[in-house]
């Protein structure tokens, strides 16, 4: 390329619209400026540059084609564009450098959020072309989705560059590809960056060399187009550093939120004004309507936006059309509750709608013969408006009332836009689930999802498709720890849902085919849950459960609450920040306040972080005598598993356990048992309500089919016909007793494990009762163990001191652990004593001082903790180690990988 082309190619990279010095330009390119400024004289005599006046002089290129016949004072539509949006002048410019540079345009990427209108913008770019005579008027203009055909790599690859016959199997002829059907216009590539390798190498070679092959070709072939690619992702990223070296124009285009309110009337008039003309009628859209509009949150921009004023005119036409209105008018009271909330902004705000709306008129009409100009839309088919109409005669035929049709139309409007309004959503979901777990989950699950939709013919809700995700983490986790999966509900889940149960079965293959290992059953009868409609377990009460999360920080809580919130589609968990400079008094007025102003009989669950905050749900709950549970030492699991279910409407005694046992799959009720007890005997407690018989009949069967120590363990019937009497003896036993379990013929509220009596004499648990038994034993006898295994230190003294410390952690961090992890805890804490004490250097913790900064009260909480182990063995137990105990506390499966 000649140094002239060369200085043009980069002032049209790094024209702004306020032009270019030859200095900027001289350092860009590694030029001398007397050469540069040679140059781009030349370059002003040819018509190709202009330069302003004055000091210093300022190099603009000139974007009108010398070979264009239009009438260079006619308004373009990219022109149009820019007029009406400013945000967009600088994206328009490059677009238009784009487009003009000699001699067929040069190649760009387009950035920008989900619902930006990055297609809209390649579109406008290609009529431009075309307006200019850059394109001829029959230019193709291609547009495809790279993400359609990610999973499928070589058709992905054969969509774009074509086939040669015989290829692959099923290859019959040759295949033209998009690359060559789009010669002579434009290929608008989005999302890019979804691009499989293959097809990465081939478009590579095209954009460096201009020469591509068919699948399977030796043949190279050469196409004139001009490939405008986009992505939603960093520009950083590996693949798309790749692509920017080889692209040198990136157009960013900004998101609604940072877009002016001018620009965002605009946009909503030509929305209204483009339903009009669908219509053939005019509609009148209220001053207080078209506020809301202009400024409530549109998460998903553009798209969103224009789904919305699409949903709310389909809605009042279907009342027009059964005559409870007399034309197409909208009101505020017509809005969905989260556009009318755009009302409810600042001061500020509020005087910007004057400027710009006004408040002088009552309704504003779009009507379809005002002459107007016009800018694309993401559709132009009436189809919603057909639907309707087609709709409404079939009512009609059927002598339905209009008070029904208007009903059932409502229904029909809702179910066509959730695609368009939530399909957005619902992909921002997954490509944030992707980030947080992993793209090979989110695949499994995706399969999976696709598995219902053709066994089961349904689609999994956003909440069932985020909380399997996150299940399926677990499992993954689980099966490469070798851990247990125990489903006791498995023969009560294939009885009541026996279809759901034959697709989990397929799904498990599914997942054992990713694992290529081996998942008993009860598995299935886990993922069975997921498959039911969200329904069987909505609690018909009014009321759900509120989840409200507070955490020491700035930001905490309120990030934890966003994470779940986006995730699961509902703005519901609350977010309490306790910031370092209040006071707990302060916290816990601010948690009074908003209890206050929102009573809820449902209950409150309140996840806290430590501390004093542990204590606040004693005094709502005796205030405002309302049901409230607290969780200390929350993750974002927790969270969102809390929210999960609390959407649902389960009880609050549900959401408890289910959040308390995360990290099981036992979501009946799994309570966590105490640290290990100093009492002399445990307790096996079996108890009815009957009468003398039932009890000590259970309690000779457990005698009889139980292998345990007798000097250990002691099976205590209660035969009762008061359940208080019951409570009362239990709480006697508990005096002098840990209690393992409770079989009985009635439920109990306390938190003890309780197995129904028939579950236990059918054998159905007998296994899992043996595993207590034995882990409880293995603690009980764990200094015998540490003894025989630990050669430098007195095993039993040790045993005693770790019982100690973790009872002073659990104490101050209001935790506890089941007996499996508490085992895992003791192991770790009696090998480390032992390792330090040898001077073994411990393993290294990655990001160790970050961890600590971010979980400085835990990590005080627990080194204060471990002070009498270091005084007692004369070791200093590292930081290194002390980040791993704090793991425990923290995401309570986060063990035995450390012993």
């Amino acid at each position: 390329m000649k140094r002239k082309d060369l200085i043009l190619k980069k002032l049209i990279e790094l024209s702004n619209g306020n032009g270019i010095d030859a200095m900027t330009l001289a350092n860009e390119l590694n030029m001398s400026r007397a050469n540069v400024s040679h140059e781009l004289n030349l370059l002003c005599k040819e018509g190709k540059v202009i330069k302003s006046d004055g000091r210093p002089v300022l190099f603009s290129p000139v974007f009108n084609s010398t070979n264009s016949n239009s009438n260079d004072s006619k308004l373009y539509e990219l022109d149009m564009l820019i007029k009406n949006n400013i945000s967009l002048k600088q994206a328009g410019e490059q677009a238009k450098a784009a487009i003009l540079y000699p001699p067929k345009g040069i190649h760009c990427l387009i950035l920008g959020e989900t619902g930006v209108g990055k297609s809209t913008f390649a579109r406008i770019m290609h009529k431009y072309a075309i307006d200019m005579g850059v394109k001829k008027p029959d230019a193709p203009f291609i547009a495809f989705n790279c993400a359609d055909y990610s999973n499928n790599p070589q058709l992905l690859t054969a969509q774009l560059f074509g086939v040669k016959k015989g290829a692959y199997t099923g290859a019959d002829t040759d295949k033209e590809g998009l690359i060559e059907k789009a010669n002579g216009g434009i290929l608008f590539l989005d999302e890019v960056h979804r691009l499989p390798p293959e097809g990465q190498e081939i478009l590579f070679t095209f954009l460096d060399t201009g020469y591509f092959r068919r699948v399977g070709d030796v043949e190279n072939r050469t196409s004139d187009v001009l490939i405008i690619s986009a992505t939603t992702e960093d520009p950083s990223s590996s693949l798309l550093n790749t692509f920017t070296r080889r692209i040198p124009m990136i157009i960013k285009i900004p998101p609604l939120r940072e877009r002016t309110l001018e620009e965002r009337f605009y946009l909503l008039k030509r929305f209204f004004k483009h339903e009009s003309i669908k219509l053939n009628r005019d509609i009148f859209v209220s001053l207080n309507s078209m506020r809301a509009f202009c400024s409530y949150d549109c998460p998903n921009n553009i798209g969103q936006l224009e789904s919305d004023v699409k949903l709310i005119c389909a809605k009042v036409y279907s009342e027009f059309l059964t005559n409870k209105k007399n034309d197409i008018r909208i009101c505020s009271r017509d809005l969905p509750d989260y556009i009318k909330k755009g009302l409810y902004t600042d001061k500020q705000h509020r005087m910007l709608w004057n400027e710009v709306i006004g408040d002088d008129i009552e309704f504003f009409k779009f009507s379809p013969t005002n002459e107007t100009e016009e800018i694309p839309t993401a559709s132009n088919d009436n189809s919603i408006y057909e639907i309707i109409n087609d709709r409404l005669r079939q009512l009609k035929a059927k002598g339905i009332s209009d008070i029904d049709i208007e009903s059932i139309l409502e229904k029909d409007i809702a179910k066509y836009f959730h695609k368009q309004i939530y399909g957005i959503t619902e992909e921002k979901n997954k490509q944030n689930l992707i980030h947080i777990l992993g793209e090979d989950i989110i695949n499994i699950t995706d399969r999976i999802a696709e598995l219902v939709s053709e066994l089961l013919g349904k689609e999994l809700s956003q909440n069932s498709y985020t909380a399997l995700a996150l299940h399926l983490n677990t499992l993954i986790e689980r099966v490469n720890k070798n851990k247990p999966i125990v489903n006791p509900q498995l023969s009560k889940i294939k009885q009541l849902y026996p279809r759901e149960f034959e697709v989990a079965v397929e799904a498990k293959k599914i997942i054992e085919k990713y694992l290529n290992v081996s998942i008993p059953e009860d598995e299935a009868g886990f993922i069975t849950i997921f498959l039911i409609s969200d329904k069987e377990y909505i609690n018909r009460q009014n009321e759900k459960v509120k989840v409200i999360i507070i955490a020491h920080g700035n930001s905490t809580a309120t990030s934890m609450a966003d994470v779940a919130n986006k995730l699961l589609g509902e703005n519901y968990a609350i977010g309490l920040d306790a910031h370092l400079d209040k006071s707990p008094l302060e916290v816990l007025e601010t948690l009074k306040d908003y209890v206050r102003n929102d009573m809820n009989q449902a209950g409150y669950l309140l996840l806290v972080d430590m501390g004093s905050l542990t204590t606040f749900g004693e005094t709502i709950e005796k205030e405002f005598n309302v049901p409230v549970k607290v969780i200390p030492l929350i993750s974002t699991l927790h969270v969102i598993e809390a929210t999960r279910k609390a959407l649902l409407g389960m009880p609050i005694n549900n959401i408890y356990m289910s959040v308390q046992s995360i990290n099981s799959y036992m979501e009946n009720n799994m309570d966590f048992a105490p640290l290990i007890s100093g009492k002399k005997k445990i307790a096996i407690v079996t108890a009815c309500l009957t009468g003398e018989g039932a009890s000590v009949a259970i309690k000779s069967f457990l005698k009889n089919n139980l292998k345990y120590d007798k000097d250990l363990f002691e099976i205590i019937p209660i035969d009762s016909f008061d359940k208080h009497m019951t409570m009362k003896k239990i709480n006697e036993i508990q005096e002098n007793m840990e209690i393992a379990f409770i079989v009985s013929s009635f439920p109990l509220d306390i938190n003890i494990k309780q197995y129904s009596m028939n579950d236990v004499l059918s054998l159905k648990v007998m296994k899992e009762l043996q595993e207590i038994v034995d882990i409880k034993t293995a603690l009980i006898k764990m200094g015998n163990v540490l003894k025989e295994n630990i050669d430098n230190i007195d095993g039993e003294e040790l045993y005693s001191d770790i019982q100690d410390t973790i009872m002073k952690l659990c104490d101050t961090l209001s935790v506890c652990f089941d007996d499996d992890m508490l085992l895992g805890i003791i192991l770790h804490f009696a090998f480390m004593v032992s390792r330090i004490k040898k001077g073994e250097k411990s393993i290294e913790y990655i990001g160790k001082e970050e961890y600590i900064k971010n979980n400085k009260s835990l990590y005080n909480a627990v080194k204060k903790a471990l002070t009498h182990l270091n005084t007692k063995y004369s070791i200093i137990i590292p930081d290194d180690e002390i980040c791993y105990i704090m793991r425990f506390f923290q995401e309570k499966d986060a063990l035995f990988n450390m012993i």
